[in-house]
């Protein structure tokens, strides 16, 4: 995972279709879930994008850290397919949402992935399936168990899949926590702009140390002003050609990282 640079490291967020163990999945769609995938993660490396998550997009979704068989396997093979099918250098993640954190760590270990994104590390956060609990003593005696450790965890400290029920923790306050636990970095964002960038600035105060990644909420027009404050960024809807369920705009994603490429260099914490 990049840390620091010239360029902001980038990662296309890939969203799977409904899978096999799961109440919307269509019988007989996997293969071409599976090949929509590996055409999106092409045409983002082909852009010049470092990387792309995988993420699981079924609709409806369990709070626990598990994993239905069946899906385990559907987002393995997707991620060994999408994994030959690009460059080596370019970076692959797993998130099975909504916080099957050990399943995604053990997809990523196993399928030669390089990063995953957990939702919720510490704490709890409401979500509109349930109340999210983690568990990260479990979590992180599983890495162990498995070896994971190059699996790098980015984990939400206040974003879309993540808020701290009545405001009570600061994500500065969680951002730290996060890191003492085992992550490797966090992922913050809002749709408003300035508060994006007051999120930013609460985490470099608290955890200076943390690679800041943006969790969305970016575009052609803002991405030089709010990546340029942090470390990296997940993009998703301004590089597809149609929002969440477009297929993905290799001009698109060039144009975006000409942007990131454009950006000075920030000063290491």
């Amino acid at each position: 995972m990049q840390r620091l640079g010239r360029t902001r490291t980038c990662y296309g967020v890939v969203h799977l279709a409904p899978l096999p163990g799961t109440p919307f999945y269509r019988a007989g769609s996997f293969r071409s879930a599976l090949a929509r995938a590996v055409e999106s993660a092409q045409a983002l490396d082909r852009g010049g994008a470092h990387g792309c998550l995988l993420q699981t997009a079924d609709r409806v979704y369990g709070v626990e850290d598990e994993c239905d068989p069946a899906r385990l396997t559907a987002v393995a093979l997707i991620t060994e397919a999408v994994r030959v099918a690009t460059r080596p250098a370019f970076e692959v993640g797993v998130q099975i949402m909504r916080n099957a954190s050990r399943a995604s760590l053990a997809v990523a270990e196993v399928c030669g992935g390089s990063f995953v994104r957990v939702g919720a590390i510490v704490g709890e956060t409401l979500s509109w399936q349930g109340r999210v609990t983690p568990d990260p003593a479990t979590v992180m005696a599983y890495r162990r168990a498995i070896d994971a450790w190059d699996v790098k965890v980015i984990a939400d400290v206040a974003s879309m899949h993540f808020s701290w029920p009545g405001g009570d923790r600061q994500p500065g306050e969680i951002a730290r926590t996060a890191m003492n636990v085992g992550a490797d970095a966090v992922c913050l964002g809002d749709p408003d702009e300035t508060r994006t960038l007051e999120l930013i600035a609460q985490v470099r105060r608290a955890a200076p140390a943390a690679p800041v990644y943006l969790a969305g909420h970016t575009d052609h027009d803002n991405a030089a002003r709010l990546v340029g404050a942090a470390d990296g960024v997940f993009v998703a809807g301004c590089v597809t050609d149609g929002g969440f369920d477009g297929d993905v705009s290799e001009e698109k994603v060039r144009s975006y990282m000409d942007i990131l490429e454009s950006l000075p260099e920030r000063e290491p914490a």
